[in-house]
Order: structure tokens, then sequence, then C-alpha cells
């Protein structure tokens, strides 16, 4: 819904015709209705989007047949190369366009992942940030016509006149956190601007942690499969671990990342992935996320409680005090890391940044891909505990 970005699909569609590229145009859509068409009709796929950010950017994302994964280990770097060298193919001949509404078997297949029989009465909140869950949710609450929606800037508009399509800053739910205080909603739910991750607000408008929030839903996960394996990024709070393992599940740690996150997916045939930036990967889904699923996922486990948000998470929130993540800016972030690993004892694991544990308490730091940040997650047993190892930590980064 940016406005750039139907002159940049137009153009892309120009030049991948012109190359010799069928192109199926299926218009405007989410990030996780993109993982459904490159799955269901099993072509590579593409997309305009820049999610979360600005409305000034934009930006490709790309897939393979099958909603498989591109990175820079798995042809992001050659795409680069040929781009840089113009080093393109001679096209036997002109593509085809045609276009396609996946929108009604797109549906299907989201109520494929809940029982639509065990939602009860409620009333819940949704902000879609004038992002793309303006276009699917509507349609998807539709199906569900016992749930009452308080709608919060379901309007598509590029320019986010009402806030950022940024939900992981607490700024941005505050409207939200408004909404359901004022109308007694059971929680809120806020979608970023392309609709594949989703964050929680509870029935008091606290925010809900993505980690508690992957562990509750292991628990419907593995009775629906038991026995099986379910990932968790290393940065996930221990509640997730411990949550598959009590429930009879093989819990496996990866790397930060939705490329990694799918490669170990397709290697362990897992059913479920937790990450604790609040995307929820679905073996099901063509190993992608799927923000709205996720969203009923969480509705389904309130709804066959009886209780409130905050008591069906209880379980889980209870086990541990977590910072979640606390980003700083480092110019030299290399530099930052060894510091931290010189003045702490804990056993020490370099998988992704540096993880220190210990048996009550662990941090990770690790430096963002794509900005000057070091990324601060610290989870102890108790809060006393974490905030002072919390404090600790921060003291090294910034000096």
């Amino acid at each position: 819904m940016r406005s750039s970005s139907e002159p940049l699909s137009a153009a892309f569609i120009s030049g991948a015709v012109t190359q010799g590229a069928d192109v199926i145009d299926v218009g405007l859509a989410t990030t996780d209705m993109l993982y459904y068409a490159a799955g269901s009709i099993d072509v590579p796929g593409v997309m305009f989007t820049a999610s979360h950010n600005p409305a000034k950017y934009n930006g490709i994302k790309l897939c393979r047949a099958g909603a498989a994964p591109i990175g820079i280990e798995s042809g992001l770097a050659e795409i680069k190369a040929m781009v840089a060298g113009a080093e393109f193919p001679e096209p036997r001949r002109l593509g085809a366009i045609a276009r396609r509404d996946l929108m009604g078997e797109y549906l299907d297949h989201v109520f494929r992942f809940v029982d639509p029989s065990a939602f009860r009465p409620m009333k819940v909140a949704i902000d879609c940030a004038n992002g793309m869950g303006g276009l699917s949710v509507p349609r998807v609450f539709a199906r569900l016509p016992m749930i009452e929606v308080v709608p919060l800037y379901f309007e598509l508009d590029g320019t986010f006149p009402n806030h950022p399509a940024d939900p992981i800053q607490p700024e941005n739910l505050r409207d939200l956190q408004r909404a359901v205080r004022e109308t007694g909603a059971v929680c809120g739910i806020a979608f970023d601007g392309d609709a594949d991750r989703v964050f929680f607000v509870d029935e008091r408008g606290e925010p809900v942690l993505a980690s508690f929030l992957g562990a509750m839903l292991c628990a419907p996960v593995l009775e629906r499969a038991p026995g099986s394996t379910i990932l968790y990024s290393l940065t996930c709070s221990r509640a997730v671990p411990e949550t598959i393992a009590e429930h009879g599940g093989s819990a496996v740690r990866t790397r930060v990342g939705h490329s990694f996150m799918k490669a170990v997916m397709a290697e362990t045939g897992a059913v479920f992935g937790v990450e604790h930036s609040g995307h929820f990967y679905l073996r099901d889904h063509w190993r992608a996320e799927c923000g709205v699923v996720t969203a009923l996922q969480a509705l389904e486990v309130v709804a066959r409680s009886g209780g409130t948000m905050s008591e069906a998470l209880h379980p889980y929130s209870s086990r541990w005090w977590n910072s979640g993540e606390i980003n700083s800016e480092v110019e030299d972030k290399a530099g930052a890391v060894e510091r931290i690993a010189d003045s702490f004892d804990g056993t020490q694991d370099r998988t992704d940044g540096l993880s220190v544990e210990w048996g009550d308490r662990w941090f990770n730091v690790r430096a963002s891909n794509t900005e000057p940040l070091l990324r601060l997650n610290v989870e102890a047993r108790d809060r006393a505990t974490g905030e002072a190892l919390r404090d600790e930590v921060l003291a090294l980064i910034r000096v």
C-alpha cells in the first residue's frame, strides 16, 4: 500500500516478462499471502514491501518456489553480482502476465490451523497501523462472528498517518493499549506493516513478550502433533524449551533470522518455530510466518482457558524475568563484544553473537546486520538478579 509500490512492481513485472518470465500478479498482499502464493502455486515469489520501516522506504522481498527462503548464502550474492555486471541472459521469448485473486483460498488455508468451534464470544482490539493487515484481517474475522473486533487503522495508507507500523516499539502500542482498557477487550493485537509479525497486549494493556506467547502456543501445537520438534531462536526465553520438553516435544536451538530458522526447519521437519522478535514459523505454511494464524491460535488458547489473556500466559510468563531486547548504538561493535566476553566467567557460546549462561541467568549480545546497533537480551529467575546483570552488561556496552 506504499505509494512507491505500484510503480516499482509494474517496473519489475515489465523487466521480468522482457526476460522471458511468466508473471502471476496477485495484487495487494500481505507477506504471508506471498508465502501462500509461492507455496500453493509452487513458483518463486516477489513482493514490494518495507515492512515496519517508514513510508519513504521500499524494498523487494524474494522467495523461491515453495516459499523457500533466499539469503546471502542462497542466492542474493549471485543476484547482486548479476545486476552489478549487467549480465542478463538473452530471453527466448517474452513472458505472459496473468492476474489472480487468491484471497478466498488463502482464508480457507488460514482456518486449517485452528478450530473455529473452540472460540467463545469475546471482544478484541486490533491495530493494523494502516498497513497490509487492513486487507486480510477484516476478512479473517468476518468468519468468526462471535468475536467483536474493535478496529484501529484498518484503512490502507502507505503514509502511516497515525503511527509507524512497527509494533515492537512501545510508543506504537499506545493507541491499542488505550482501546483495550476503554472497551474491556480481552486483549489487543498489533500487526506490523506487511502483517507477518503480530504482537499482543493483555486485558490490562500490558505488552506480551513474544517469547512467552510462543511458549504458550507450543502446548497446543504439541497436542496436535505429539513428540514433534519445535525450534526456538537463541534469544528466546528459556520458558520456550522448558515448555516444549514438558509437553513431550524436542526443542532445537537456532541462530536468529528467518533464513536460518527455515533452513533448520527443513532439516529437522520441525512443526513450529519461535523467534523472540515476534516471528512464528509454521511447517504447514511452507515453514514461513503468518501473522493472522498466530493471532487466531493465541485467541483459541485464551478462549479454551475460559480466563483472561494474562491468566492464559501466566504458566509461561511467571518462570523468568526477561529484559526484552535492548538496543544500543555502538561504533565498534566487535570490540564491545570482546570487552564483554573478557568480563564474565559463565559458559560462553559464539553461535550468534555472544551468549553467556549460568544456571539461573543468561544474556546474549549480538550485532545488528543492518544498523550500528548491539542488541542485548537478558533473562534471570528473578527480577533483581536480571536487572543487575542487565545494568552490568549495558555499562560495558555504553562506555
